[in-house]
């Protein structure tokens, strides 16, 4: 049980939020950053101790840490209710260290008007704590929109090549998967005529009375529908790979890493849940889409890139259809996969955002085929470049491997030959990753590279650079080597949520 003197969640929420407001109010630049220390600092804390604490922590309906907030609208059913479970504390915590690790190196950029794109990094990780410690389904969409609006900002301001686009395309999309969830979420709400928008009494009140089939059949689609487009599902996935191909790489890292799986994420503790009837008769659709899409045509798509930062920007679409597969599987083990793969995936690919950058520093280009020899120069850029490559290709070791090994084994006993299909992608993987570590720092040296290089020597990662790499590391090999740290609280949550019969459980035996 947690023995601090306030609400840890509340706090991890507040504190990024207040900080952000104190730099708007024209805080000097010095102060403002030392201040976004404790902002992005407070989240991570916060996390790492609710994860420590959780097993022993005393629960209600599943709930640790719960805690309601009266906001002036309880009598429209809608309240700051503040807690975590199984499926939601992984992603609490993926959310405080990769906005840890974003924020650190946004303080080290010398990005221009640094202090507004602190500050707006500041807003977008409040959001994204606020949404994984949201019970109320209110608050669980509001902090989504409090997270989504920061991104369109930074890409059109601090973005690259094609920001102005990038940014135009992206808030098309991602509004309009934002509108249909919330059409399906409203719908939701109405039908079950509960009279709050609290998690639990929506459970609660359609568990006694549940909506008829063909009501969670169309629900549950548009749900999907909405989702799908803010996860990048195929072929609704055109935004992702310009949009982060064009941010800047703090902002790509807590929206590719972090934001992105809000949609997942409602499927499983939303979607799911309440409504045990509505995945079944979508389940085949999804998975056809989601191996055939994002697996197999995004995995060729990204084996054909020659720019790094769109290569990994595609690669993210493609493993999301890894997570669309696992809940197609409908089983505890499936859908438990998927979270586990999510906080991995978060991780891996905030990763190699920040080292693709860090490259860019020392090449002066993104193109690949314009690199080569940086082994030479940057040892340790490239040992960590390499490392986090096998952690998104899915090696023993890394987080990565059990997500995708639960996913597989769930998908077989849904479709034979949608897994073997799906396990291609491994294959795919491996190519594009380990074909650009060759590239980058182990192919011979360019002529493009050896001018960039004769004008200005390049030297290996800065510590202010290897950090937060190592904070993003750390975690991909501490939960690689002990997943039974995320997945015992899985387990327990899953079991009564899932409404197939249960195949199996998360934690490896």
């Amino acid at each position: 049980m947690s023995n601090l003197p306030f609400d840890p969640l509340l706090a991890s929420i507040f504190v990024p939020l207040a900080v952000a407001l104190a730099i708007a109010f024209g805080l000097p630049k010095r102060f403002s950053i030392k201040l976004a220390y404790v902002g992005f600092a407070a989240p991570l804390l916060m996390a790492l101790h609710v994860w420590y604490y959780y097993a022993a922590a005393p629960q209600v309906s599943g709930y640790a840490f719960l805690t309601k907030y009266s906001t002036g609208l309880d009598g429209l059913g809608i309240g700051l209710k503040l807690g975590l479970n199984g499926i939601s504390l992984p992603l609490f915590v993926l959310a405080g260290i990769v906005g840890f690790a974003a924020g650190l190196f946004a303080i080290q950029s010398n990005a221009e008007r640094l202090k507004i794109y602190l500050m707006l990094l500041l807003v977008m990780q409040a959001g994204l704590m606020g949404v994984f410690a949201s019970v109320d389904v209110f608050f669980f969409y509001f902090f989504h929109e409090l997270a989504l609006i920061p991104t369109f900002i930074m890409v059109g301001i601090w973005g690259g090549r094609d920001r102005s686009y990038a940014a135009m395309k992206m808030t098309i999309y991602l509004t309009a998967g934002a509108m249909i969830s919330l059409i399906g979420l409203i719908a939701l709400y109405v039908k079950s005529g509960a009279s709050s928008f609290d998690l639990i009494e929506l459970r609660l009140k359609l568990a006694a009375v549940p909506l008829d089939q063909l009501l969670q059949k169309n629900i549950f689609g548009l749900l999907t529908l909405g989702f799908g487009i803010l996860v990048s599902l195929w072929p609704l996935h055109t935004w992702a790979p310009l949009g982060y191909g064009a941010a800047p790489s703090s902002a790509a890292m807590l929206h590719a890493g972090v934001l992105k799986k809000f949609g997942l994420y409602g499927l499983i503790q939303v979607a799911l849940p309440l409504l045990p009837l509505g995945l079944p008769p979508w389940a085949h659709t999804l998975a056809w889409l989601a191996v055939i899409g994002n697996v197999l045509v995004i995995g060729f798509i990204t084996i054909a890139q020659r720019d790094l930062k769109q290569m990994i920007g595609y690669s993210s679409v493609m493993h999301m259809g890894y997570a669309f597969l696992g809940i197609a599987a409908g089983t505890t083990l499936g859908v438990g996969g998927v979270v586990l793969l999510m906080v991995a995936h978060g991780l891996s690919v905030a990763l190699l955002f920040l080292l693709s950058t860090s490259i860019y520093h020392r090449t002066q280009t993104f193109a690949m085929d314009e690199m080569g020899g940086l082994a030479q120069k940057a040892p340790v850029l490239a040992v960590l470049f390499v490392a986090a490559t096998f952690a998104s290709i899915g090696l023993p070791g890394f987080a990565n491997f059990w997500g995708e090994l639960t996913i597989f084994v769930a998908l077989w006993k849904f479709s034979p030959l949608i897994t073997a299909l799906a396990v291609a992608g491994v294959v795919i993987s491996a190519v594009y990753g380990l074909r650009s570590a060759a590239n980058v720092f182990f192919g011979p040296v360019t002529p493009e590279f050896a001018k960039v290089a004769a004008e200005h020597p390049p030297a290996d990662i800065r510590w202010s650079e290897r950090f937060p790499a190592l904070v993003l590391l750390v975690a991909l090999l501490f939960i690689g080597f002990w997943p039974k740290s995320l997945s015992t609280a899985l387990d327990a949550t899953l079991a009564p949520v899932v409404p197939k019969p249960i195949v199996g459980n998360v934690s490896p035996r």
